[in-house]
Formats: C-alpha cells, sequence, structure tokens
C-alpha cells in the first residue's frame, strides 16, 4: 500500500482552493519521490474529469501511481462513480474530504455497477457506459470506450452515428427488432444522443439523464423517439 503521508497536506490544500469543486489531482513518483501533481477538473455534471494535457504532463514528469481527489462537505467514502472510475485507472484512490481533511484509500477490486439502479454520472454513469456494461456482462461483447463531453449532441458531436460501425454494429430494420439489439433514440437533440437495449424479454434497459438506470416497456414514447436499431455482428443470426 502506498504511503501518502508526503502529500496529504498538498491535497488538502488544492482542495481548500477548488472548493465548492472537487479538485482533482495524480500522485506521482519522480526521482524516487511521491509528489503531488494537482490537475485541472473540467468536468461539467461529472465529479471531476483530470485535462488531459494536465494528465500527459504528469505522466512524463514520472510513474503515475495514484489518483487524489476531493469530496466537499462530504465524507471520503467511494461514490458508485469513484468506484466505477478506480477499476477503469486500475490505480489506487485517495479521496480527501474537505474542509474535515479526513481521508480514505480505496484500491481495484473489480467492482461492476449494478445494470438497474446505477445513479447518473455523465461520461462515467450514463447511457453509453450502460450500453458498454450490458454487452460485456450479458453478451461478453467488449465494446470501445470513446470520450464524450457534457452535450456532446449540442456542440457537432455524433458519438453513436460516428462510432456504431466500428464498434460492430450493423443498422437493421425496426420490424426486425430481437433481444440484444441497442436502440438509438433522439431527445431534444439534433442527432441521437440516447441509447439503450432490449433485454431477453424484451425490456427496454437504459439510462436517462438525471434518473437511476432502469428497464422499461419498449413502446410509446421510446418507440416513437427511435431513430436507428443495431443489431452487433457476433450475434447475427
Amino acid at each position: 500500500m502506498i504511503d501518502f503521508s508526503p502529500i496529504l497536506d498538498a491535497v488538502r490544500e488544492h482542495a481548500a482552493r477548488e472548493a465548492p469543486r472537487e479538485c482533482c489531482g495524480l500522485a506521482v513518483v519522480v526521482k524516487g519521490r511521491l509528489k503531488y501533481w494537482p490537475c485541472r477538473n473540467i468536468a461539467g455534471e461529472a465529479e471531476f474529469m483530470i485535462h488531459p494535457e494536465d494528465q500527459a504532463a504528469a505522466e512524463e514528469a514520472g510513474e503515475v501511481v495514484a489518483v487524489c481527489h476531493s469530496h466537499v462537505h462530504l465524507p471520503p467514502v467511494p461514490s458508485e462513480a469513484d468506484l466505477v472510475m478506480c477499476e477503469a485507472t486500475n490505480l489506487p484512490w485517495l479521496i480527501v474530504a474537505h474542509p474535515a481533511g479526513a481521508h480514505q484509500v480505496m484500491a481495484p477490486s473489480g467492482y461492476r455497477a449494478p445494470l438497474i439502479g446505477r445513479p447518473f454520472v455523465h461520461g462515467v454513469l450514463d447511457c453509453f457506459a450502460l450500453c458498454r456494461d450490458y454487452y460485456r456482462e450479458v453478451c461478453g461483447i467488449e465494446l470501445p470506450d470513446y470520450r464524450r463531453e457534457d452535450d456532446w449532441w449540442l456542440k457537432g458531436g455524433n458519438l453513436y452515428l460516428d462510432n456504431f460501425a466500428e464498434a460492430g454494429f450493423i443498422e437493421i430494420a425496426p420490424d426486425d427488432l430481437r433481444p440484444h439489439d441497442a436502440v438509438l433514440m433522439q431527445v431534444a437533440s439534433p442527432v441521437p444522443n440516447h441509447a439503450g437495449v432490449i433485454d431477453a424479454d424484451g425490456y427496454l434497459i437504459h439510462h436517462c439523464h438525471g434518473r437511476l438506470s432502469s428497464r422499461d416497456v419498449y413502446g410509446g414514447y421510446w418507440r416513437k423517439v427511435t431513430t436507428h436499431v443495431l443489431r452487433h455482428r457476433s450475434i447475427l443470426p
């Protein structure tokens, strides 16, 4: 286990400067010493997101050995998003509470968020993440991940239509809908910006903005806003 005591005060000071936003940074071994590398938090709705330029600079300076961030007016208990992202980084995480100063360390343990009932955190636990997790857990299919900023659909982005073919999907006719097909939906957007998967019983597994992920009847409004039905090539008949 890493001894974080040499950098705890630096993380606490960074947390105080950034409050009420969460601070974020990296623990880096530089010339044999543990250093705290403060980073810019570019998150919108997410709890925090490290600026990629700061990440690259830290990696160039030394070996990144942990992720650090603060919880403001909350205990240093990992959130669902923290648990998920700790697994994604495959690094220990140091969480410091501000202003209390208490801290907690967690390490990757194989955690996976439940498909139903997970909170919404854009870029971490959102409709795209739910689809990726469904295909991995239910179908044994690993899909690529794509970086996505808040409101990408209003900024000229087209996450789903630009990438579904590369991810192994083909478009099929809506009247040929079957279990494990993905559906793309357009919700108050110029492009399809919401996605879900039809489960073995014909229900829609999806994750709406600001809500817990859910399993709903696929009909009515959701059928109306559906623009594309996709099937992964590996499960074609």
